[in-house]
């Protein structure tokens, strides 16, 4: 299935980056890291019109957990603004914050 309907289903730019900063800042974890690549590539997938990602790769490469939390997403920018909000605010409470460690190790 592909997920390049995805960049239109935004109120705004505002809301795009949120949604994208709740993925990166909460769910993209580098300690997994071929699940927080296919993470970054649905993060990129937001605001591009080609293909990035598809479902088929995030379901092969993204645990069952944060999968359930990133298909939410996809139901929610596909019904209305209303419904991202809500996902994000879900996604902000349900999970810790993640230490970008390859930006830590740089700055060290």
């Amino acid at each position: 299935m592909s997920l390049t309907d995805l960049p239109l289903g935004f109120r705004d730019e505002e809301q795009r980056r949120r949604v994208q900063h709740a993925l990166h800042d909460r769910l993209a974890d580098d300690r997994d890291q071929q699940e927080c690549r296919y993470l970054m590539r649905l993060f990129w997938q937001l605001s591009m019109p080609y293909e990035e990602v598809t479902v088929e790769e995030l379901r092969h490469h993204v645990g069952r957990d944060k999968l359930l939390v990133v298909e939410a997403m996809i139901r929610a920018i596909r019904t209305s603004p209303e419904r991202i909000d809500a996902w994000v605010a879900a996604v902000e409470v349900g999970f810790d914050a993640v230490e970008d460690r390859g930006s830590a190790r740089g700055a060290g």
